[in-house]
This record gives C-alpha cells, structure tokens and sequence, in this order.
C-alpha cells in the first residue's frame, strides 16, 4: 500500500555483523548500511559472509540511494556486491566516503557516484529527508540518521556510544537527537550490541593510560595490532610513541591504506619524521620502535599471523618484543587469537590483551547509555536492532523501563517486515533473507550441500576408490585402488584398506548384468556398501567417493 512504510532488516539482526537495513514507501526505497560478516569457525574455506539482497535486486528500480553511518566493515564491506548489480548514489560523512572509495577501486567500480556529507546536512531523496548526526564510535565521523518520512520521524542511531572524551573532540550531538524527541519521533531504531552490559562504556581516552603504562614499562619494541578502520586508536598509539621518543612504523597494506586517507582527510595527525618505512628499522634501536599493524583477530594471512608463526620476511620475534592486541575479541575468533598469542609467548614477547590489561575500549553504548538515548529520542515505538537475539531481548527491556509499552517494542529477525503508518507500527510478513558465503572470487557458489561436504571432509575424512570395469561383462580389469585422506592413516591401516577393496570386488561380483551397464548404479551400491561396513566397524563416516572407468 501506498501510504505504509516498509522497514525490512536484511542482516545485523541475528549476528554480529552484517547490518543492512531496507526503508520502502511506494516507489522509494533506500538502504542504511551494507556490511559483512567474518565468518565462524563451522564455515570452512569462507571469507566472509554477505546478506542476501535479492529483495533489493527485484526492487531495484525504486532504489535511490545507500546511506553509511559509518567505515566499519560491518557495516560497508557488502558495498561492492551490492553495487555490481545497482547504480545508485552512496552518502557519508568523509572518512566513510574515503574508505569506501579504496574499496570500490579495488572491485573496479570507480563510476558509483559516492557523496560526501557533514553532520546536520540533509538529503533528499524520493519521500525521504534524511538528517546526518553525529555519534560517537570507535571510528571517526560516525554518524546516525534523522529520517522525515510522510507517516513521521524514524531515527537510526548507527553504532554509538556516549563518550565524553572522544580523541578527535568531537561530540555526539545530544542536542540534535533530543530535537527529534522534541519534534515527536514515531520509530527509534538503535544499537544493541552492548545491551547486555551494565553501567556505563568507557571513553577511547581510558586506552591511553593504558598504552603509557605498557610503554613506560617496554624495553625492546613495541608491536600494536589493531583494526585498520580504528583511526582514534592509531592515533593514541602515535601520540604515546611521540610521548616516549619511539617512531612508528605502519605495517600490513590495508592499515597503511586507511592511515593515508584518514592523514589526507585530516582526521589523524603524525607529526614530521615519526612515520617511518618497515626497512628504516634497522637504523633504530629496539626502544625507538613501534609496529602498528593488523591481526588483532588471528585472521591467518595477516601481518601479526605471520609474525607470530615466523613467516614475516623482515618482523622476527626478539626476547624483550611487546605485542598488543588492541581489540575485541569477536566471538567465533576466540581460538584463532588464543593460538596466535601462544605462538607470540613461545619466540619469547611478552603479550598484552583484553582478558589481562585495559587496552581495549567498546565503541558501544552500556545500559545506561541505552537508557538515555531512549529518553532523548522519545519514540513512540521502538525496535532494537545490530545484535543477537539476547542483544535485542535485552534492550527491549531497558526501553520498558524508560515507559515504552511492550505492545510497542517489536523485535525482528532478518527478513521481517515492519510497517509503519499514521495509524500505527505493524508487524507484517517476511522477505527473502539470508546469508550469502564469500569464498575467494566466488559469490554464492558455496552453499548449504557444499558446507555440508566440507564440515564431513574435516570431520571423518574421504575415501577414494578408482576401479575400471569392462563394460560388457561387469569384469574388473583395473583396481579397485583405495585411496584415504583424513581417515586413516594408509601405511599403518593396510588391513582394514584390504578388506575394503575385498568388500567392493565382491559387491561388484554380485552385481546384477543389467546394474552393471549403469554406472551410477554401480557407484551407488558400493557407496552404500562401504558407508555400512565404515560405520559399523570403526564408528566413522567418511565422504566416499567411487571413480569408475568404463572400458
């Protein structure tokens, strides 16, 4: 209908990660955000993890821009899939516009027009206004959206918390989002990724005290990994080097890339001749030096990967190193960190992270933070979005504590669609979500049968068997050849391999003539065969895969 709104969450309602939401009134549609999400341990071989936007594809002659609240991945990195199938305007605040412009160089879309936005400046597009606002995140130039549609106000609060300190001092605009309360806002949609967490986040300055005690106390170099976008956290890793007469050395193309802009855009500040190249390091002595660089997450090809297990051309472990890891951990990477830390331990650096100093901040708002947006802002209904399910369940109840009825709050999972008229905010059906897997140059070519295959690979292994038959008389003339990997190990497990090439030259033996002709028929009776014999022997269930040559 013509006079509903549409709110329709793609990604970010079910995960950490992945946020894309979908506004529609009639002919009009735009979207905020297109992010991914890094992938879980059980998503072998996956790089990352994009929404399905297939609903935006079929609608896509009343898209009339994307709007970004701000660089993080997760919130951007699904840009350029999204873009490859649609031509419409991109709209952020500098920093944002710059980062995704490297971006989508990368996918070879320089002809998206990108467009860049200061805090308090509105678009129009279609019905709708929408407002730039300034929060503040643990990136620079973070932004929410105060949107003027024909059934009210919807205000998105992107990612937020209330620091009081930020680095780049730069306030979050309280004025501005208590106007829309004032104003009287129909629909608050707002962050909840620490709604289970109470009090109050700590301001990015705390990390500060942090990095001047550890590098009080360092002796030998100074080794920080960190997120390429977290621009504030690279600065105060420069002004505490700066601080203790260190240089810094950037590492790791992507925080080099993002340092650069941020440097031109004029949202960081180095002073002369403290960035420094990786090879000016051997002119220093160890107490002057500071790596900033990538891999807070474990990710396998990162620099502080490469580090950790040896594999770094020129960054070799020295007894007295410090490694900081300046981030959290994101849940899913837990392993992957533990490991990297162990392998930084064993080549003799001492290793600061979350669990043992405060050398990380959250860029998201606690309980009581929650609460005032909700009494700022004032809405009329309101819908909890960026989280997990508990996230959500959580800051439903904190906005019953403000007054909101429950009859009011809706929680959604990707996909559900939330109409909003004069008369009211409706749940109403659902669209095509999902998640789409990201494997190398392949998008969506890796799907449920083939996780499937790969989680039964690492689980119990695959065996092999590659026989010719001669097609007339069902006779083996070649073979059977077993070949296990993952399973057994071949040279000490000859006797139970034995048997299986037995058990699959009977099973042919008995084969019918007429079977015999079709060889998918012949290739699923020894499947079935051998995946009975497997399971009741040893308790596995290997992939089995027959290869038959017909001859």
């Amino acid at each position: 209908m013509d006079n509903l709104l549409s709110i329709i969450p793609l990604g970010g309602l079910e995960e950490i990660g992945m946020n894309m939401t979908v506004m529609e009134y009639g002919n009009d549609m735009i979207i905020i955000d297109a992010g991914l999400m890094f992938p879980k341990e059980d998503m072998l071989g996956i790089d990352f993890v994009i929404p399905d936007f297939s609903y935006v594809l079929d609608n896509r002659e009343k898209l009339r821009g994307v709007f970004l609240t701000h660089g993080h991945e997760d919130h951007t990195g699904a840009l350029p899939f999204l873009l490859k199938s649609v031509n419409v305007p991109v709209y952020g605040t500098p920093l944002t516009i710059g980062l995704v412009k490297e971006k989508l160089k990368e996918h070879k879309l320089d002809h998206i027009e990108l467009v860049s936005k200061m805090p308090r400046e509105i678009v129009e597009l279609g019905v709708f206004s929408v407002e730039f606002i300034r929060v503040t995140h643990s990136i620079v130039d973070g932004v929410g959206f105060g949107i003027k549609t024909p059934v009210g106000y919807i205000v998105h609060t992107g990612d937020f918390k209330l620091d009081p300190t930020p680095v780049d001092g730069q306030l979050m605009d309280f004025h501005k989002f208590s106007e829309y309360g004032e104003k009287g806002t129909t629909l608050l949609l707002s962050d909840s990724t620490n709604a289970e967490k109470g009090g109050y986040t700590f301001s990015e300055k705390e990390v500060r005290r942090a990095f001047e005690d550890v590098f009080a106390a360092a002796k030998g170099r100074i080794i920080m990994s960190t997120f390429a976008s977290n621009i504030h956290r690279i600065q105060q890793a420069i002004d505490v080097a700066v601080m203790f007469n260190r240089k810094v050395i950037l590492s790791g193309r992507s925080i080099v890339r993002n340092a650069q802009i941020a440097l031109d855009l004029g949202y960081l500040r180095i002073p002369e001749n403290t960035w420094l190249k990786l090879e000016d390091m051997k002119n220093l002595n160890n107490n002057e030096v500071v790596i900033i660089t990538t891999g807070s997450q474990g990710e396998p090809m990162s620099v502080l990967s490469r580090i950790a297990i040896d594999e770094h051309k020129t960054i070799k472990i020295k007894e007295g190193d410090v490694v900081i890891l300046s981030s959290k951990v994101i849940p899913g990477n837990e392993n992957a960190i533990g490991r990297i830390i162990n392998h930084l331990f064993r080549r003799g650096a001492d290793v600061i992270y979350e669990k043992v100093s405060e050398i990380h901040v959250s860029g998201h708002a606690s309980k009581e933070e929650l609460k005032l947006m909700l009494n700022l802002v004032k809405p009329k209904y309101f819908m909890p979005i960026h989280g997990e399910h508990r996230h959500k369940v959580y800051h439903a109840r904190l906005a019953e504590k403000t007054g909101i009825p429950k009859s009011n709050i809706f929680i959604l999972d990707n996909g559900n669609v939330l109409e909003v008229s004069e008369d009211g905010v409706n749940l109403n059906g659902e669209v095509t979500s999902g998640r789409i897997f990201v494997d190398g140059k392949g998008v969506g070519d890796v799907e449920g049968m083939v996780m499937r295959d790969r989680r039964r690979l690492a689980h119990d292994g695959i065996v092999i068997v590659i026989m010719a038959i001669e097609k007339l008389t069902g006779n083996i003339v070649s073979g059977p050849d077993i070949i296990s990997r993952g399973f057994i190990f071949e040279d000490a497990s000859q006797e139970i391999l034995n048997y299986v090439r037995e058990l699959v030259c009977a099973t042919i033996k008995d084969l019918d003539s007429e079977l015999i002709a079709d060889k998918s028929l012949v290739q699923a009776k020894i499947r079935s065969v051998l995946k009975k014999y497997l399971r009741n022997t040893m308790d596995r269930m290997p992939m089995i895969m027959p290869i038959i040559y017909e001859v």
